[in-house]
């Protein structure tokens, strides 16, 4: 596979790929993060940070005789803006006080960064690698043809957990191949109970208001049908046992899913708290993925009265839910978890949509597109009331997870690249400072920009033609003879780029951009053929 940085003439022939290991580039005079491996994302070290976690982590499992739970929520397209904790909430109609008081009793990450769209994130938290190295590029769509399945030699997160004694689950949206092979509880997950598609591939074919020349016209209709795509809610185990738990076939079954999906984690997690195993559960919402059908409990439960709204409100609730039953279990104490979101706002369905303050949307490398909320908590473990801008990359989910799995980061094998980071430390250390010095921002086989500390480096851009419309009408393009180049703490819109000519540390930027494209020689991009 071709991996694509279209950069400039000039910029090029720093950017170009070593072909040897000796000769990748040093990190620059800006960078503090150190290799700590040849396979593995250099990382800031925090000596005292890491064994201070370390003592707390055997304190805690001392006390609780247990390795700790893990609850990773994931809301599909929630804007960073969207949630109260993050200047949105009752502000746009929308209150969310259950994530408000997560983020108040723990840590809020002011600078958590997602892949452009949905596929790719999830790919990479489960993987924690980019997701053009494992060629999870973009949703696998119905009458696509792979050549090679992606997750062929992939190791995720849930299984590694699963072999050091986890009980791993996936609940709700999958959206990373639904072929046999790549379905969760074929790449590691015991336990799957949910939809392996996005809320609008399962409505479209039953809403005439939005899409009557599908709906109303029976030939179409038929031959989109035809195409054989999944329009189940599925339970699956890790033996095969593959079965349908209900057939969508309207928008008001789908407007329901999300409550299925919080009802069953609810059920688990009380018959898990009964057993001898700590769980992994990712809980990835289908809301508030456009097109939005508010469950009827929560029709109108917004101020706003818009079904994105609705299902904000919804969405939070059901987070409150799951979080009481953790506590009513007697689990809260022993649970580390993350909410977040797979990537900014969809904005092409305004006005029915997310909000963030950031330029750009999902389907971008703007702020707007790949900045989304994080909240870290675990109760008695991480301090409440902090606040922290340092870099959290939701693939360093994936190292994080296993650290506190007691499974040996260092042992994994060295035939591949891992882009995340351990952010344990970070997390759960009081004042703790992040690891991560970059941020790598993708689109599919190109690579767009970089941050690295308050910098952000832009190679292409994604503009759009008309407002809103960041994937339906938009073109990415090239930035000339250098890259955009935005301070995010004078700029954090990025509405005017300070170039080389008001920025010192450009060349730097270049160099650390370098080093990160000679990571491709050792350990070349897989192509699945997306």
């Amino acid at each position: 596979m071709r991996v694509t940085f279209s950069l400039s003439l000039l910029i090029s022939v720093m950017f170009t790929i070593q072909t040897s290991a000796q000769e990748q580039p040093a990190a620059s005079a800006l960078s503090r993060a150190v290799v700590s491996a040849p396979n593995m994302q250099p990382a800031i070290p925090r000596p005292e940070q890491d064994v201070h976690a370390a003592e707390k982590l055997a304190a805690f499992e001392a006390r609780t005789g247990q390795k700790p739970n893990i609850v990773i929520f994931i809301v599909d397209d929630m804007g960073y803006g969207d949630p109260g904790a993050f200047g949105g909430g009752a502000m746009i109609g929308a209150a969310t006080p259950h994530m408000n008081a997560l983020a108040a009793d723990g840590l809020k990450l002011l600078s958590t960064y997602s892949q452009y769209t949905c596929t790719p994130t999830r790919a990479a938290v489960y993987t924690g690698r980019l997701p053009v190295r494992t060629g999870l590029i973009r949703p696998i769509l119905a009458g696509d043809t792979i050549t090679v399945n992606p997750w062929e030699g992939e190791l995720s997160v849930a299984g590694l957990l699963s072999a050091a004694g986890y009980h791993s689950m996936l609940v709700g949206k999958w959206h990373i191949g639904e072929g046999e092979g790549m379905r969760p509880h074929d790449v590691g997950f015991d336990e799957f109970y949910g939809f392996y598609k996005a809320q609008k591939e399962y409505t479209q074919a039953f809403d005439p208001r939005r899409f009557p020349d599908l709906v109303l016209d029976p030939d179409k209709l038929e031959r989109y049908q035809s195409i054989g795509s999944n329009n189940d809610l599925v339970y699956g185990l890790a033996d095969g046992k593959t079965e349908t738990v209900e057939t969508i076939d309207s928008t008001e079954k789908m407007a329901e899913g999300d409550k299925m999906l919080r009802d069953y984690t609810v059920k688990r997690i009380k018959e898990l708290s009964e057993g001898d195993k700590p769980f992994f559960i990712s809980h990835s919402f289908m809301k508030v993925h456009a097109d939005n059908f508010p469950s009827k409990e929560f029709r109108g439960a917004s101020a706003s009265k818009y079904p994105y709204r609705d299902n904000m409100v919804e969405v939070d609730a059901y987070i409150g839910d799951i979080v009481a039953t953790l506590e009513d279990s007697g689990e809260l104490e022993n649970t580390f978890i993350f909410v977040t979101s797979d990537n900014g706002p969809q904005m092409d369905s305004w006005p029915d949509s997310g909000y963030t303050p950031f330029r750009g949307a999902k389907g971008t490398t703007w702020e707007g597109g790949v900045r989304v909320p994080g909240i870290a908590y675990w109760k008695g473990m991480i301090a409440p009331g902090q606040v922290s801008d340092g870099l959290f990359d939701l693939m360093d989910l994936f190292n994080t997870s296993l650290t506190l799995g007691g499974v040996d980061i260092s042992a994994l094998p060295d035939d591949r690249y891992y882009d995340g980071i351990d952010q344990t430390s970070f997390l759960i250390v009081e004042g703790g400072q992040s690891r991560r010095e970059h941020v790598y921002n993708w689109l599919g086989k190109q690579l767009a920009a970089m941050r690295m500390r308050e910098y952000k480096a832009h190679l292409l851009v994604t503009l759009a033609q008309e407002k809103f419309l960041y994937i339906d009408m938009a073109t990415v393009v090239p930035t000339g003879l250098a890259p955009w180049l935005f301070n995010l703490y004078i700029d954090p819109k990025e509405e005017y780029t300070v170039g080389h000519r008001m920025n010192a540390w450009t060349a730097s930027l270049g160099a650390e951009l370098k080093a990160h494209a000679a990571t491709f020689a050792k350990f070349p991009p897989k192509d699945s053929g997306l």
